[in-house]
């Protein structure tokens, strides 16, 4: 197991700096050169071991993960679900779409796994920040979009970088949402500290921090929903490095003690 224990010391400064001025994003932009020149017209430096966090919502439109619900037939069981808890069943049965399994159907609920292997709330199927009658899905590899746009970036400032594309999920057991990291470029997604010893002598066994979650939650800070700031620079964190994605974070089935 990797000696990361050093690499994650308290920090004494953190920067989390919004990047503003990132237009309505079009499908087919290249998202690292139209993030690059918001960058420079807000007058803000990239600095070499910067964490770059890209919303998922901006990835989606840029990679044309965007449906029109007028074009959106729904099958039986989306009607039959949607007039009994009052939804749109378009909406329904895009969820189950880009479901791999349903989990529960339950107090106007869908629980799912994605395709991609998420389980969360209606496969993340978004109307917000999004115009009238269309919607955006999830990327369908946030780990290729987080490694272009790094690619594009560290071309672009000559600097070595990590990118972090996030998104908004719910949290077993507890109330509220949280950012969380779906694509991972540049760093590993975990500082591990399993064989480290704690402060009485004990060797840890079991304690890895999902580091790429954290830092895609303190980006949420400056990022917001309504502000408009799909993208944050932080500085200052000494993340663990390599080649690391997203996927490594979620929890296969076989592990998953409710599944």
């Amino acid at each position: 197991m990797p000696d990361t224990h050093e690499l994650y010391m308290p920090l004494s400064e953190l920067q989390v700096i919004g990047v503003p001025g990132i237009p309505e994003v079009a499908t087919g932009v290249n998202l690292g050169t139209l993030i690059a020149q918001s960058i420079g017209k807000a007058g803000l430096e990239v600095k070499d071991k910067d964490i770059l966090v890209v919303a998922q919502k901006i990835v989606s439109k840029a990679e044309g993960q965007v449906l029109d619900l007028a074009d959106v037939e729904p099958s039986p069981l989306a009607h039959r679900w949607a007039t009994t808890h009052g939804k749109d069943a378009r909406l329904v049965e895009i969820v189950l779409r880009e479901s791999r399994r349903l989990l529960r159907m339950e107090r106007g609920l869908l629980i799912v796994e994605t395709w991609h292997g998420f389980v969360c709330a209606n496969a993340r199927v978004d109307t917000s920040n999004t115009p009238r009658g269309k919607v955006t899905l999830l990327p369908k590899d946030s780990d290729s979009s987080a490694a272009q746009i790094r690619q594009e970036m560290e071309r672009e400032f000559g600097v070595q970088l990590a990118v972090i594309v996030s998104d908004t999920f719910g949290r077993p057991w507890r109330e509220g949402l949280v950012n969380v990291a779906l694509g991972v470029a540049g760093m590993q997604p975990f500082v591990d500290y399993r064989g480290q010893m704690d402060g009485f002598g004990r060797k840890l066994q079991v304690t890895r921090i999902a580091v790429a979650d954290e830092l895609a939650s303190t980006a949420e800070l400056v990022m917001g929903k309504t502000k408009g700031v799909p993208v944050a620079l932080i500085r200052g964190m000494a993340y663990p490095p390599g080649e690391g994605h997203g996927r490594q974070i979620l929890r296969s089935s076989e592990r998953d003690l409710f599944r």
